[in-house]
């Protein structure tokens, strides 16, 4: 059994999606609200808007949607959190996800990791960025503020 973020976009989903694809690899599927089937509730101003997205990278799945209700309302209370085992590719990420973005923690070292950082990017997702130390083995700890 797996947790799996899914996010919601107001509009800007593909934008998002594409730019994760950049920072983070993988396989992304992008469904939007044209490819329903015939019959479905999609309105067709509204054809172009993301019904479904999926990152794959590594054993990562990052899912997401735009909100088509219109009443679209930024994320509050919670971060995505990556972590990773090297303190070089946790910054590459960190400075990919903060460009455009705000930086609220800059990456640094903390007494759970090598590194740590957090940012809302500038799609207004939260990201906790954390470099697994090098006894983690199983990747099992995560850190996070």
């Amino acid at each position: 059994m797996a947790i799996h973020p899914y996010l919601m976009f107001g509009g800007n989903c593909r934008e998002a999606f594409n730019r994760y694809e950049e920072i983070f690899g993988g396989e992304l599927v992008l469904l939007t609200m044209d490819d329903m089937p015939a019959g479905a509730d999609a309105h067709p101003h509204q054809g172009d808007l993301i019904m479904h997205a999926a990152l794959t990278f590594g054993d990562n799945l990052l899912m997401a949607s735009d909100d088509a209700s219109g009443d679209f309302e930024s994320v509050r209370g919670m971060a995505v959190n990556y972590s990773c085992s090297d303190v070089a590719e946790a910054q590459r990420i960190f400075d990919g996800l903060a460009e455009g973005g705000t930086v609220t923690m800059a990456m640094e070292p903390t007494f759970w990791s090598p590194s740590f950082g957090m940012c809302v990017d500038r799609f207004g997702t939260p990201w906790m960025i954390n470099a697994q130390p090098a006894d983690a083995g199983d990747g099992s700890a995560e850190g996070g503020g």
